[in-house]
């Protein structure tokens, strides 16, 4: 597509990553779930445990994609995830998603990754059927769960170890 790039983000970009979390989130009718800070991404982008990609049409950015390495131990195979997936509704359509979707697929193979992998909220069949057009399928007899902060403590403070 003539005049958009790629580039990959920095710890400098907390504030855009950031800013297109709440976007995504405001997309996806779940603004109060993003608890994200500049501060906290630029720790995750310094320490190396996540990595995002902007998308730039006319020196606007107007997409972007966090991700991170993930492995399986059911497969044996290391992969990355897609935490977070976002395209401006004014360039939907326009083939930005697909070519975002290459990029991270050739960014997984340079780093001998075996699969990419993310998730879609069920409602949004639009981007299901991306997906599906990409080669994507879905695992639909799982679900994720989530320990959050309060309950990851109280679990951690209720272990003891039995010697």
């Amino acid at each position: 597509m003539k005049n958009f790039s790629l580039r990959m983000a920095t710890e400098k970009d907390a504030e855009l990553v950031v800013l297109f979390m709440k976007k995504l989130a405001k997309y996806q009718k779940m603004e109060d779930a993003i608890t994200a800070t500049p501060v906290r991404i630029k720790r995750l982008l310094n320490e190396g445990l996540g990595e995002a990609v902007f998308g730039i049409y006319k020196d606007k950015v107007i997409s972007f994609a966090y991700f991170h390495q993930k492995s399986s131990a059911f497969t044996g195979q290391k992969g990355l995830y897609i935490d977070s997936f976002f395209v401006d509704d004014s360039k939907r359509g326009e083939g930005i998603g697909k070519i975002m979707f290459q990029y991270l697929a050739k960014y997984s193979i340079n780093k001998n990754c075996e699969f990419l992998e993310w998730g879609c909220l069920n409602w949004n069949i639009s981007a299901i059927g991306f997906y599906k057009k990409l080669g994507a399928y879905s695992i639909d007899n799982m679900k994720i769960y989530r320990l959050s902060p309060d309950a990851l403590t109280l679990n951690a403070k209720e272990f003891t170890q039995n010697e």
